[in-house]
């Protein structure tokens, strides 16, 4: 090869890559974002190791629904990232009551959520009621005995969410979409 050619060749692969990074790198940093499981939180629908793909741009078009998994920066420490599930939503109040979660949402209709769908027995709660303002949700691990949630460090502000789980990517055998469970 001549050295024209060496350096067309070099030039062309520098554009492939340029053009790579100019797609891929807002997807990443805007759209969507890898989440890999860390503990025991969130079993029997996520565990330790899981890769989770997060949709950071829904909520900047929608409001985050009760039963969405989602991912957000722990209240305490912005460092941190947490996962967990919408149990309560802004200006409804929580009561937590043996292992029964009754939601009272804004015009006064009560309903308990049913659970048993997609969670084993989680054992009973301490008796607590929790009255959320209008930009804050109450969230709770799916391992509801081993969860370090909204019960211990209260609720969670909306700007604190990053986005909601849509894809477990690994392990690969367990690869699917996810979806909140209709209550």
């Amino acid at each position: 090869m001549k050295l024209r050619e060496v350096f067309f060749f070099f030039l062309e692969i520098l554009q492939i890559v340029a053009i790579a990074l100019v797609i891929v790198v807002p997807i990443r940093y805007f759209v969507f974002q890898p989440f890999i499981v860390l503990g025991a939180s969130m079993e029997p629908n996520f565990h330790d190791g899981d890769y989770l793909i997060v949709d950071e741009l829904s909520y900047r078009l929608r409001t985050p629904e009760r039963g969405e998994v989602i991912v957000f920066h722990y209240p305490n420490d912005e460092t941190q990232r947490f996962i967990k599930r919408i149990v309560g939503l802004p200006g409804e109040t929580i009561e937590l009551l043996g292992n029964k979660i009754t939601i009272t949402d804004t015009t006064g209709n009560q309903r308990v959520l049913d659970e048993k769908k997609y969670l084993e027995d989680s054992g009973g709660f301490e008796t607590e009621k929790i009255v959320l303002a209008k930009n804050e949700y109450f969230v709770m691990g799916d391992n509801r005995a081993h969860s370090f949630d909204s019960r211990r460090w209260g609720a969670l502000t909306e700007d604190e969410i990053i986005g909601r789980v849509v894809v477990r990517a690994w392990p690969v055998g367990s690869a699917a979409l996810i979806t909140a469970p209709a209550y």
